[in-house]
């Protein structure tokens, strides 16, 4: 056995028992009104987000990459569950939750949590803008035709959300905005609508059941397209999470395994009636600031979460909705990076473009992960051109006038290939031609044809040519994949 294993089991779990314990309790007072939002928005009753909540919290803590973070049902993947939830009900929701648990392993296996990298400032940025947008306007049916005392309501519950952390901060304030809107409520006589009225909520710990769907290809090509989007976003969001709490606690987290940890708990939240989530990035930052620092905080948040639903399931029922859209507000308005309006201004403008881009893409579909894809293509084509341009071609005649020495320095590739073969005069009549690339890169096959091409043209024209100042990259791909040396050269280039 390592030597090093039992310590480092030790410090993920027992490292920090006091703090994770009380932290453990703020996160799982949080959950619960979030979890219940996150239902309503997916169009389930609020015990689906509950027992989701619970399960995800409880297997991540012991399968994901993160310590301290937590995972649990979430607004990004909930709101791309609603259509299928009211085209085909919640066992087709159950069995994509199963499959998107499948697909983020399949992740794992392949390794794509280090594809991360490759998701720009500006794309994470889009990202959690428009997941705030699509919390605000989740919130919309709960804020149109509804008597004019619900609005006093929310505005009351943003009041104490935002206020009562300057009197104390060991009781969360959204808890705080609950008990007092549900206790004015129950003295005021008005129409609200209380989250009893959305549903059925737990009143007994979740049991193991298989989704009552057939198990056919119709099947499979319906929850396919909400299964890949929910474990893309799911996915998405849990590194993005992971990223911000290594940031905030410097220390590391193992991406390949929070992918095989989000793919675990979601297989196995499908099956004990819950929905598909992920991690959430305001819980994790509420953890961490509360002190929690081990994967027991994440583990007992979720335990907290489900006793305390299955013990106070009377009280949750009469909380009224405006309540719950307070704490979404409040949500939405801490997810939007405000900075970032002001920074468009004095961001690149491909950053601004980017950004921009990847919001409006996922407004206009509600899916997060179109928009991120629209986003990192974007980011890889705005690079790609500014690579591009840095790129220069100077040539110098020798005295005699027989050689012309081409100096070439930047990137060559497919995006500056055609500024490389314009560069040189073909017409020139000259016994030689040296072609130096000291301070030149050459990447890809589009680099490797353009050099071929010149060289040949040149020597068509029946001057000798010599390449000069390879680097050991560019000699080991010109060596690989470069024809304009090797026999039956002329004949291969013009087949092409």
């Amino acid at each position: 056995m390592n030597t090093d294993f039992l310590p480092k089991l030790r410090a993920e779990w027992l490292g920090n028992i006091r703090n994770d314990v009380l932290s453990a309790m703020v996160v799982g007072l949080a959950l619960i009104p979030e979890a219940i939002a996150f239902s309503i928005i997916a169009g389930v009753d609020p015990k689906v987000g509950l027992f989701a909540s619970f399960s995800i919290a409880v297997i991540t803590a012991v399968f994901g990459g993160r310590p301290g973070m937590i995972s649990a049902a979430t607004a990004a993947t909930a709101v791309l569950m609603g259509s299928l939830v009211r085209e085909h009900g919640l066992d087709y929701l159950l069995a994509a939750t199963v499959l998107a648990g499948i697909l983020q392993m399949i992740a794992g296996l392949l390794r794509l949590g280090n594809l991360m990298q490759f998701v720009s400032k500006s794309v994470m940025t889009g990202f959690v803008n428009a997941l705030a947008i699509l919390i605000f306007m989740a919130q919309l049916p709960e804020l149109i035709n509804v008597p004019w005392v619900t609005y006093v309501m929310v505005a009351g519950g943003l009041a104490i959300i935002y206020l009562f952390p300057r009197i104390t901060k060991a009781i969360p304030s959204p808890l705080v905005s609950i008990i007092v809107l549900t206790t004015i409520s129950l003295f005021i006589d008005a129409d609200f609508h209380t989250v009893g009225d959305m549903g059925a909520l737990p009143d007994a710990f979740p049991a193991f059941a298989i989704p009552n769907v057939p198990f056919s290809l119709d099947t499979l090509l319906i929850i396919l397209p909400y299964s890949a989007g929910v474990a893309a976003v799911g996915l998405l969001e849990s590194l993005m999470t992971a990223s911000i709490v290594d940031d905030l606690t410097d220390t590391s987290s193992n991406r390949i395994r929070e992918c095989y940890g989000q793919g675990i708990a979601n297989f196995c939240t499908g099956f004990i009636g819950g929905m598909a989530g992920c991690a959430m990035i305001g819980q994790s930052v509420i953890n961490i600031k509360s002190g929690g620092r081990t994967r027991l905080s994440t583990l007992l948040a979720g335990i907290f979460l489900l006793i305390l639903v299955v013990v106070l399931g009377d009280f949750v029922r009469i909380i009224p909705m405006a309540a719950l859209v307070a704490i979404m507000i409040m949500v939405s308005i801490g997810t939007f990076s405000w900075s970032s309006i002001k920074s468009l201004k004095t961001h690149p403008r491909s950053s601004s473009v980017v950004m921009l881009a990847t919001v409006v893409v996922v407004v206009a579909t509600h899916n997060l992960a179109i928009g991120v894809l629209v986003g990192v293509l974007l980011s890889g084509i705005f690079f790609a051109w500014k690579i591009s341009q840095i790129f220069r071609v100077r040539s110098e005649l020798s005295g005699d006038g027989t050689t012309r020495t081409y100096h070439i320095e930047g990137q060559i590739f497919f995006a500056s290939v055609e500024r490389f073969s314009k560069a040189f005069d073909f017409r020139e009549a000259l016994d030689k031609v040296v072609i130096d690339v000291t301070h030149a890169h050459i990447w890809d096959i589009s680099s490797v044809s353009a050099l071929d091409m010149v060289v040949m043209k040149f020597r068509r024209e029946g001057a000798e040519v010599e390449l000069i100042g390879l680097n050991e990259a560019s000699e080991t791909i010109v060596d690989k994949l470069a024809i304009h040396d090797k026999p039956g050269a002329f004949e291969r280039l013009a087949g092409h």
